[in-house]
């Protein structure tokens, strides 16, 4: 066989491959995929479009994220981080500010957006001030950078790890509390009928507190109805480390009912 023919041949190799591969690339790109999440009419809910990349006169197909990963991405974020149910009600923009103190809140909780860098946010005092919504507000918008989070719910979630601490299944929760990148504590070492914490209690609190405080590069977000002095009175080592990481961004609501926006609604 002649080296022309031979030329001739590879060529309608190419070509054939080619067409090949131009109709899987149409074929993969024009199919209806099922992620749950936004319509997207790039890749039409599959996650990935593909194209065609040349070399040596042959085209070879590859799978690239569309972008509308991201977002699939931060909504999954969010629905793992338990604030899925109040993201879209507790936001700055819903934060109102009829009153000067809540201005000041809502300022401060903006500038620390600014300075997370190993910096921790508490917030404390008055029932139904705000403080589950400013933090919640403060968690989304770090998550719209795709940022891992968990919400954890102090009172109920304290319930389960004291019941699982003989065993295997604690070390495993309490790792996912210590290690995520940014930790919301929403009612901080809130009781039953405002008993003080069992000892139990402030040793599982002290535990995450203080892996965070080492660990530098994690957020910690922090509301209780109670402030730094009076958890210093059950555990000091708890509270001084809560105190150095949020220094600037530690915030108290003084007792008064005229804060209560929960009982001003009804």
């Amino acid at each position: 066989m002649s080296e022309k023919l031979l030329l001739t041949n590879d060529l309608n190799d190419a070509c054939d491959y080619n067409q090949y591969a131009l109709f899987k690339v149409s074929a993969f790109n024009s199919t209806q995929g099922y992620l749950p999440g936004p319509e997207c009419p790039k890749c039409l809910n599959k996650g990935f479009v593909m194209f065609l990349i040349n070399q040596d006169s042959y085209a070879y197909e590859m799978l690239k994220k569309c972008e509308c990963a991201f977002v699939r991405s931060n909504m999954e974020t969010i629905s793992k981080s338990g604030l899925a149910a109040i993201m879209n009600d507790c936001t700055f923009d819903s934060f109102l500010t009829p009153s000067q103190w809540q201005v000041d809140l809502k300022n401060t909780a903006r500038l620390f957006l600014a300075d997370t860098k190993g910096k921790w946010f508490y917030l404390g005092g008055q029932v139904g001030c705000g403080k589950t919504h400013l933090c919640a507000a403060i968690v989304g918008e770090l998550m719209k950078t795709g940022t891992d989070a968990k919400y954890m719910m102090w009172r109920d979630e304290i319930v389960a790890l004291k019941a699982d601490i003989t065993n295997s299944a604690y070390s495993d929760a309490i790792q996912k509390i210590k290690s995520v990148k940014v930790l919301y504590i929403d009612d901080f070492l809130k009781t039953q009928k405002d008993k003080p914490p069992s000892a139990a209690e402030m040793n599982v609190a002290f535990e995450i507190i203080n892996y965070r405080y080492n660990v530098r590069d994690g957020i910690t977000i922090i509301s209780s109805e109670k402030s730094l002095t009076e958890i210093g009175e059950f555990d000091e080592a708890v509270s001084s480390r809560i105190s150095q990481r949020s220094k600037g961004y530690s915030l108290f609501i003084k007792n008064d009912s005229q804060k209560n926006y929960r009982l001003q609604l009804a």
